[in-house]
């Protein structure tokens, strides 16, 4: 386990390095087919670690969000990136994007971590091990109270567009604060003690993979909207504390 956290440690700082020289630069943006934005700096950061994971691990496979999946057949490896998310933060010159690097083993999350390029912050978790920001240990909050809570959303209009804009007026209606910190960089507040919930009502695996074991390792609790503990389509991240709580009141009504 330690030579994959010292790899992925090293794959962070090196792509981090590259992104930054895009970071806050006049930039062309680009449109996928789901009209999501795509910029040199993602497609550049992504080859440059699909390069170092295949060159370290030959036998895994590699899933992108820029490049699909690549690598042996049949794996019980398999490395999920992503190489910005928060891309449309990093196209408007806010610091609250990360790269994101997951590793499964036979379909399970067992090493993640979250760069935050713009800040220097590196969080790891790791299957058996504490999380860790730049080394040292964290922990989620220990608030218990909903109405003490910080919750933290990327969009409020995607949370009504994918069916869960009722949820969430109760659940902004009974805790302390709202905020929208959103994409890794809420998941990563959520795991460091920073906040208490973070909700995302549409996932795929790259976005998700690497947030699980921070998360979980920090002592919190990663599902989907509907309590499901595996890697689904959506995803609440709380301190643990509070998640049957919101879990309870965003499936009442």
């Amino acid at each position: 386990m330690q030579e994959l956290l010292d790899l992925a440690t090293e794959l962070c700082h090196e792509s981090g390095r590259l992104i930054m020289r895009y970071f806050q630069q006049p930039l062309t943006v680009e449109r996928k087919a789901d009209r999501s934005p795509v910029t040199v700096a993602d497609r550049e950061a992504e080859a440059l670690l699909r390069r170092r994971i295949e060159a370290r691990f030959p036998d895994h496979q590699v899933l992108g969000e820029e490049g699909g999946l690549s690598g042996k057949p049949g794996s019980a490896f398999q490395w999920v990136i992503d190489p910005i998310d928060g891309t449309k933060s990093f196209i408007h010159g806010v610091p609250l994007f990360g790269t994101l690097i997951g590793l499964l083993e036979d379909g399970q999350p067992v090493l993640g971590a979250i760069h935050l390029p713009a800040t220097g912050d590196l969080l790891l978790g790791a299957r058996g091990l504490p999380t860790t920001l730049n080394g040292r240990a964290v922990r989620v909050s220990e608030v218990a109270d909903l109405d003490r809570a910080t919750l933290l959303l990327t969009s409020p209009s995607a949370l009504f567009e994918h069916g869960h804009g009722e949820a969430f007026h109760r659940l902004r209606k009974r805790v302390q604060l709202v905020r929208g910190w959103g994409d890794c960089y809420g998941h990563f507040m959520v795991a460091t003690g920073r906040a208490e919930i973070m909700i995302d009502p549409i996932m795929n695996l790259w976005d998700i993979a690497a947030l699980k074991p921070c998360v979980e390792g920090a002592g919190g609790k990663l599902t989907d909207l509907e309590g499901q503990g595996a890697l689904g389509e959506s995803a609440l991240s709380t301190n643990g504390l509070l998640h049957q709580q919101v879990l309870d009141l965003i499936g009442s009504g």
